[in-house]
């Protein structure tokens, strides 16, 4: 049978959740042995159909062969019983677990019927060393950035015994360039000792570096499978997005007006930033560069209220503000979409409306009451305009794919009236076509004399979107440079804590 030639044969696969074919007759093979990697636009039906391999998600209808033997995986830990385990494109984590805890999570050491908490301790400290993290095993993971918290995700899963197929989803999405190059080290040594590796990705350079396999999946379909050598970034983004992509960074000129925030000389002890000045003018797409740790996100969460600052003024429109909170940055005419959708962009058991609207309660309530009509025409008007793809505004928004849920928070940002917008990571775990319209996004914005503020880790994104950029080092402001200086070369320099 043609099944039995392949570690994994998905035999006519469908899923329907209420109201969205998320797969659609899916069949094809993964090769044993090899890292097979899984590409296609945020809602095509990528993650759900690893979800039903790793026994989160029960088909509607199909089969599903591994080595050989159909299987019906109850759950993910009947999946990880036969080998199967997965690391999620969203983290899910308890942030009062500690990290030692967090590592040893079901497989803890056991004295008799009860856990060995010593032993946890021991084995734990002998991971961190063995991975050369100098993490406190008695820390707790809320203090984790998201990109320790998904290292210590894929140390977890990559030392499980009994891994024999490992699904990794957007694995790389929080990593730093050392980071990324510790994971591909583990995955060539996971492939070297047989295991089958599944990897879900947007990034098309890591791609084409670990790839043996590239399978194609569009609106929940199987477009095509085949060896990495018969495709190119050209042709895989015509599969994936179903049209040709003429320009990847919609970067426009627009008219740049006043200055419409000011930060000045902001330090903070928490943050570890010191004496951090810098100024957006109305549409201006300003970066915000540097490595990871170097303050890139702790500055703006200053800005926007989220961490409190020891000194320091920020100004919008020239007048002095005062930002103690969230609410106070928002009612200042600031907003901010997150790096983390999860933990801080999003209410996942709430739906799409009650997410947009949240942030703008003010606008659609009466003596305290939300006027439901109200909410419903306006929260209806972003979902349309940020092309969400969705039944309806009373979906859950944890139900949504990564690009929906970022479309959703940006609906969110927008309906404030921001006079700035503060985008950390926006196209973090994002496909090419979400991310073009993304970027389509902030040139409008611009255009209507929004100053916009990006931090992203991806050079070649940071370099085409931005029309002048701070490079931050060690919690300090290293160096500014204009759109004519934003070169890799100089980003880099800077960004090490060298001079322009």
């Amino acid at each position: 049978m043609k099944h039995s030639e392949y570690k994994i044969w998905f035999d006519s696969i469908s899923m329907e959740f209420p109201g969205v074919l998320a797969v659609d007759d899916v069949s094809f093979g993964v090769m044993p042995g090899v890292v097979h990697v899984m590409m296609g636009e945020n809602g095509a039906g990528k993650s759900t159909l690893m979800k039903i391999l790793n026994g989160v998600n029960t088909p509607s209808k199909g089969k599903l062969y591994v080595s050989g033997q159909e299987r019906h995986f109850s759950s993910a830990m009947d999946a990880k019983h036969h080998g199967v385990a997965m690391i999620y494109q969203e983290l899910s984590y308890i942030p009062d677990m500690t990290v030692e805890k967090y590592l040893m999570l079901c497989n803890e050491p056991k004295k008799g019927c009860f856990i060995d908490w010593k032993g946890v301790s021991r084995e734990a400290k002998k991971i961190l060393e063995e991975e050369g993290l100098a993490y406190d095993p008695k820390m707790k993971l809320r203090d984790l950035s998201v990109s320790d918290i998904q290292l210590l995700e894929i140390i977890k899963c990559t030392r499980g015994e009994n891994v024999d197929v490992l699904v990794m989803d957007e694995p790389t999405s929080a990593l730093t360039d050392k980071e990324v190059s510790r994971l591909f080290e583990k995955i060539e040594n996971l492939k070297k000792s047989g295991v089958t590796i599944l990897y879900i990705s947007h990034k098309m350079d890591e791609i084409f570096k670990i790839a043996d396999y590239i399978t194609v999946m569009r609106d929940g379909k199987h477009i095509k499978t085949g060896k990495a050598s018969e495709f190119d970034e050209n042709s895989l983004v015509a599969l994936m997005v179903g049209r040709e992509l003429s320009n990847v960074y919609p970067k426009e000129t627009v008219p740049i007006g006043d200055t419409v925030l000011e930060v000045e000389h902001l330090s903070s002890e928490y943050s570890r930033l010191k004496d951090i000045s810098f100024h957006v003018k109305r549409g201006e797409i300003v970066g915000i560069g540097g490595l990871m740790g170097a303050g890139r996100t702790e500055t703006v969460r200053a800005v926007f209220g989220i961490d409190k600052f020891d000194e320091g003024t920020i100004k919008v429109d020239g007048h002095p503000v005062k930002i103690r909170s969230v609410s106070d940055a928002i009612r200042a005419g600031i907003s901010m979409a997150t790096e983390d959708r999860r933990r801080l962009g999003l209410i996942f058991c709430r739906n799409i409306k009650e997410n947009i609207s949240l942030s703008s309660l003010d606008k659609i309530s009466k003596f305290k009451f939300i006027e439901k009509r109200k909410e419903k025409q306006i929260t209806q008007m972003y979902f349309d305009k940020m092309g969400v793809k969705a039944p309806s505004i009373n979906y859950h928004a944890g139900t949504l794919s990564g690009g929906n849920q970022q479309k959703v928070v940006l609906g969110k940002c927008l309906m404030t009236d921001a006079k700035v917008l503060i985008l950390d990571e926006p196209t973090r775990g994002i496909d090419v076509g979400a991310k073009w319209e993304i970027y389509k996004l902030m040139v409008d914005q611009a255009r209507k004399g929004m100053g916009i503020i990006m931090i992203s880790s991806e050079l070649p994104e940071f370099i085409g979107m931005c029309d002048r950029a701070y490079i931050m080092n060690g919690g300090r402001i290293t160096g500014e440079l204009d759109r004519s200086e934003l070169t890799q070369e100089n980003v880099v320099r800077l960004a090490a804590g060298g001079k322009k």
